[in-house]
């Protein structure tokens, strides 16, 4: 398997540890406002602070996927140099990270100047090939 196809797992993996972490970060009861599997959705629209933007973080996170993963599998697809696909699919593994903390710190602007580096990558994965 190549680094870029790992690096799709990552990213897959990426928005579910985000909010994971907010969930986390509010362990206890449900009766006490601790996460509600029951109502999820209910219960997220409650969030306030990082653990909000945490959710919001990891819905854009899910948002990226399709033009990344369309953008690593076209470019193997036209027989690219898997090297560069691999550095770009690293990179765009960074710039993710780069952007989750950028929302939990709430650096609004830097976070979408992140944001924007990471759609440059995916848009330059889809553009490879010979």
């Amino acid at each position: 398997m190549t680094i870029a196809k790992w690096c799709i797992l990552a990213a897959c993996l990426l928005p579910v540890l985000t909010v994971g972490m907010a969930k986390a970060s509010l362990l206890k009861p449900r009766r006490e406002g601790g996460f509600d599997n029951h109502h999820p959705r209910d219960w997220e629209s409650k969030l306030t602070g990082w653990q909000a933007r945490a959710k919001a973080a990891q819905d854009n996170g899910f948002e990226a996927l399709p033009l990344f993963i369309a953008g690593v599998i076209f470019a193997q697809m036209a027989n690219a140099d898997q090297t560069r696909i691999d550095q770009l699919a690293m990179a765009f593994i960074v710039i993710r990270i780069a952007y989750v903390a950028a929302y939990l710190k709430d650096w609004a602007s830097l976070r979408s100047v992140i944001w924007f580096a990471g759609f440059a990558v995916s848009v330059a994965l889809l553009f490879m090939g010979k």
